[in-house]
């Protein structure tokens, strides 16, 4: 049984996943949701702003026993569709490297870190504890990437499909793998499909329904644990 969690999420409306969920009362200093008590922290858009919110969250208060990371997603497979809950279990910084005319090298790749130094896997961080375990049958497992800017053009979406195969996409996943990794605090991520990544086109983005699904999805995994 899980005491204690620290929801972590970009924005008040990814937030709003949490407090909307049917049962989950308000506590001095969070939530608690039957047995489970929750602090929710909104970090604000991007991995700089996840990784200095998470940091100094976990520097000024006690380990939580789980942390979950909230949000929505693009998503690269037509297979995974909109409104769809999915669980990351691998991320990278996609976007962190060199480019060489037409070409991109990792860091990995142009030798400036190690792709297997802790936390990496050849270059990718994983998500792989007893809590990963028990969400898989709730959750598709899926593999994401995290960027800097959200992806819109063809060029951009095939050059990022030959070389990571991603199934999703955020611009916060990686960095909350990396710093939980770090913090040695068992971790684990859903997010809800609100897009295809395509040449941008906001006409076809459906993040209520994301929205609303997520919200579902997360009173089912914190079920789960509580």
């Amino acid at each position: 049984m899980v005491k204690r969690t620290l929801l972590v999420t970009a924005t008040p409306a990814e937030a709003n996943s949490l407090e909307i969920i049917k049962g989950i009362q308000v506590i001095p200093g969070g939530f608690q949701f039957a047995e489970t008590e929750i602090s929710l922290l909104v970090t604000g858009v991007g991995s700089v702003a996840t990784a200095w919110a998470l940091t100094k969250w976990i520097s000024s208060n006690a380990t939580p026993d789980l942390a979950i990371n909230i949000g929505i997603a693009g998503s690269f497979r037509k297979e995974i569709e909109i409104g769809e809950v999915v669980m990351p279990i691998t991320d990278c910084f996609a976007d962190a490297g060199i480019e060489t005319g037409n070409d991109f090298l990792t860091l990995g790749e142009a030798g400036l870190e190690d792709p297997d130094s802790f936390p990496f896997r050849r270059g990718k961080i994983v998500a792989e504890n007893i809590f990963v375990t028990k969400a898989a049958k709730l959750v598709n497992p899926v593999n994401a990437i995290t960027v800097n800017t959200s992806t819109g053009s063809a060029e951009k979406i095939e050059k990022l499909i030959e070389k990571f195969k991603p199934d999703i996409e955020t611009m916060e996943g990686a960095a909350f793998f990396y710093i939980c990794s770090r913090g040695n605090i068992p971790f684990l991520a859903i997010r809800s499909i609100s897009n295809r990544i395509e040449i941008r086109n906001a006409d076809n983005w459906n993040i209520s329904l994301a929205l609303s699904r997520l919200s579902e999805k997360l009173r089912e995994v914190l079920q789960l644990f509580g």
